[in-house]
């Protein structure tokens, strides 16, 4: 068996678990005074999520950035104090080396493409707290800064570079292993920091990076310190991004207690997520419940419950369901989604968060759930969306339908129960799609006159006939031929290429808007996603393959 299959046996026989917590963490240090944190990284090199290498020079594998996601997310819950986030390294002369590339080279194709998105999707979620949450932060590079490292640095409101005459930022990817800096690097330096063309040729060319004044020139920081007043400027600087944040000073924060679920053959159980796998059918069947109260929530009813509260668990459940399916079970292709529950307790919940997005603690659930139903957009599985009596597609989870490649609802004779869906403020602006727009305004490509139709419905429970009209169904059988026709529709779906849908998913869930994010993504589909499996990054002679070993690489110099 050679390395990676190996390493593939090993990855289905002990899962990943995206859940940790501070007691477990062994490469970040995470210091709190007054508005600031500091997140250290201090990569233990013996720490790898999986045999067979080394994380050395703060370098890093999946695991890394599994502990850096959770840090953001106590901050983001359990430190409302703070401000801002300051990044900076323990080790000496090294901030960030990047992604661990022995790591690379032992890891299969979709080990490597997961990592690179979750990597992304991480770094985005910093941008997000950024933008949303009034969380701002500085990258302090203490040293040499490469690849994924300086991807990690880009995602920073601010970049500060130690001037001592050898720490520079760079992206190598290109020279040294024959692949991209396109799962974040190369997008981040031309859309954000603008960088020249002409300059970021240079750059992404050329193995050992910028340093200095150059840096700062190009763009690439956006200030150099020397050694001296390198540690003070950047404690005064992020008090001064601090400022910028109108989060609260005094308010008591919600702790993100652990996650009660069981995962066993059958799939991943939570209380209200339940994801069901078929492996005969490569399905999963993906069921998300309500809340059993259509009560009114409170402030005060919010704050108790917590981790606990049903949009915040629901959210994280789904969150967690979602990473592991991708990890865990890459040939399970089609994931079906339903919605059970009360349609009023979730729209009661929408208008709630709706009314009360400036309180910190409901602006971030809601930044929460923004955040998890974009890993669903974004991910590499084809999803239906299948509506029957009894289903709560309303408002906040209706999102979980209009996320779907296909919506299929069951039409019923009359007398019989009824299929409904229901429309809420919350489908009209407040949960984006990585493309920064809403998932209907996406769906009917921002018709005006269409979304103001839309927009009159909201609230009412609306029937099979009226669902079609509106454009929010593709299919409604009646209850003689609805489980034929999906089953037809299944079985047809998963038996397609999986490499062809998703691209095709890719290209038709964000359409004609193009942003930061679906570039990032769009180029770790395709572009990345080609180039990783080419014999010149990857082959006998490649250059990912002999990284290290001093042999020389053996390109095909065709351009195809």
């Amino acid at each position: 068996m050679d390395v990676t299959a190996a390493q593939d046996s090993e990855i289905k026989a002990a899962p990943v678990d995206y859940q940790t917590e501070p007691a477990k963490y062994k490469h970040w240090r995470v210091a709190y005074e007054g508005p600031v944190a500091t997140l250290t990284m201090d990569v233990n090199e013996d720490g790898g999520l999986r045999p067979g290498y080394k994380l050395k020079l703060n370098s890093y594998d999946l695991g890394v950035d599994i502990e850096l996601h959770d840090v953001l997310q106590r901050i983001r819950f359990e430190h409302p104090e703070i401000h801002s986030v300051m990044l900076t390294s323990a080790k000496n002369r090294v901030f960030c080396s990047g992604a661990n590339i022995y790591m690379l080279g032992l890891s299969s194709h979709a080990w490597k493409v997961n990592f690179c998105k979750f990597t992304n999707e991480t770094r985005n979620g910093i941008e997000d707290s950024s933008a949303h949450s009034g969380v701002k932060f500085l990258a302090a590079l203490n040293g040499t800064t490469a690849g994924g490292g300086y991807e990690l640095a880009l995602a920073c409101d601010e970049i500060i570079l130690v001037d001592d005459r050898s720490s520079a930022v760079s992206l190598p990817e290109v020279p040294l292993l024959g692949v991209l800096p396109g799962t974040g690097g190369l997008t981040r330096v031309t859309d954000k920091r603008r960088v020249r063309r002409d300059h970021a040729d240079i750059f992404c060319t050329t193995a050992d990076g910028v340093k200095g004044q150059r840096a700062k020139d190009w763009g690439l920081v956006d200030e150099v310190v020397k050694t001296q007043q390198f540690a003070e400027y950047a404690k005064q600087r992020a008090l001064e991004l601090a400022k910028r944040s109108d989060r609260p000073t005094n308010a008591q924060g919600v702790a993100l207690t652990p996650l009660q679920r069981t995962i066993d053959d059958t799939g991943r159980h939570y209380e209200f997520v339940d994801a069901q796998v078929n492996r005969e059918s490569r399905t999963v069947t993906l069921t998300v419940r309500a809340p059993q109260s259509a009560a009114a929530p409170t402030l005060e009813s919010a704050l108790a419950a917590g981790a606990r509260w049903w949009p915040l668990q629901m959210a994280r459940e789904l969150d967690d369901a979602i990473l592991g399916l991708r990890t865990s079970e890459p040939e399970l292709g089609l994931w079906i989604v339903k919605a059970a529950g009360i349609p009023d307790a979730v729209l009661a919940f929408d208008k709630f968060i709706l009314n009360n997005q400036n309180h910190w603690f409901v602006r971030e659930v809601l930044g929460m759930m923004r955040r998890t139903f974009a890993r669903l957009d974004v991910s590499s599985r084809s999803i239906y969306a299948l509506v029957e009596p009894n289903s709560c597609f309303a408002g906040a989870l209706l999102e979980l339908a209009l996320a779907a490649d296909r919506v299929y609802m069951l039409d019923t004779q009359e007398g019989e129960a009824r299929a409904t869906m229901a429309l809420s403020e919350m489908n009209f602006g407040p949960l984006p799609m990585v493309n920064h727009l809403s998932r209907l305004a996406a769906r009917f490509y921002q018709d005006a006159t269409r979304m103001a139709t839309l927009h009159k419905q909201m609230g009412r429970a609306l029937p099979v006939k009226d669902a079609v009209e509106l454009g929010l169904v593709t299919a409604a059988p009646d209850d003689l031929d609805w489980q034929d026709e999906v089953r037809q529709a299944i079985e047809s779906r998963i038996a397609l290429s999986p490499d062809a849908l998703t691209g095709l998913e890719a290209n038709l869930r964000f359409g004609a808007t193009e942003t930061t994010e679906t570039r990032i993504f769009g180029r770790l589909s395709a572009w990345q996603n080609w180039i990783f499996i080419r014999p010149n990054a990857v082959g006998e002679s490649g250059a990912l393959k002999i990284y290290g070993t001093g042999a020389p690489v053996k390109f095909n110099w065709e351009r195809v």
